[in-house]
């Protein structure tokens, strides 16, 4: 397993905290994906489309030997396994999972880009990617993810939800 990946997860339809549990024992489940690390789960109101409830929002770290179109098919499976419908553009979900990284590449396809293209601009990413490595930089920009964080008008808009405790990756899930 030998390539590193984050993957932000976002819920706000139904039992959220539910879903992000499942997700991340699916992504687990699979025989190329480790589960090396998971943030703390935030609350965050909605961005683009506000006219829907709040999100849990948080980021794991995966090691995997899938290459990253193979993650992202893993993704959207787990996502439609758990009930997610694209209806409306940022629109309420069951689940969303978002490939943010992967090792210190940037991938432009026609399906998939690396780093995600607007990660930069919301707190709700950058926050729970901080606290799982402070010192993360995106191979696009010369400057470390945490100086992005100062320039985001909305981060009153994310509150922390249910701390991680403990060094155990599934300490949050297992609670």
């Amino acid at each position: 397993m030998e390539n590193q990946a984050y993957i932000a997860l976002g819920s706000n339809m139904g039992d959220r905290y539910e879903y992000l549990k499942k997700a991340i024992l699916l992504l687990e489940s699979h025989e190329e994906i480790t589960v090396a690390n998971t943030s703390s789960i935030y609350e965050t109101d909605p961005v683009g489309f506000t006219d829907q409830d709040q999100f849990l929002n948080m980021a794991v770290q995966v090691s995997t030997s899938l290459k990253p179109l193979e993650l992202l098919d893993e993704c959207l499976k787990i996502e439609e396994k758990l009930g997610r419908k694209r209806e409306i553009r940022w629109g309420p979900r069951t689940l969303d999972l978002d490939i943010l990284l992967y090792n210190h590449e940037n991938i432009e396809t026609e399906k998939l880009t690396i780093p995600h293209p607007r990660m930069s601009e919301r707190a709700f990413v950058i926050l729970p990617l901080l606290e799982m490595d402070p010192n993360l930089m995106l191979p696009t920009m010369e400057k470390p993810l945490k100086t992005w964080l100062q320039s985001i008008p909305d981060k009153e808009g994310v509150r922390i939800w249910k701390q991680k405790n403990g060094e155990d990756v599934f300490a949050l899930i297992e609670n």
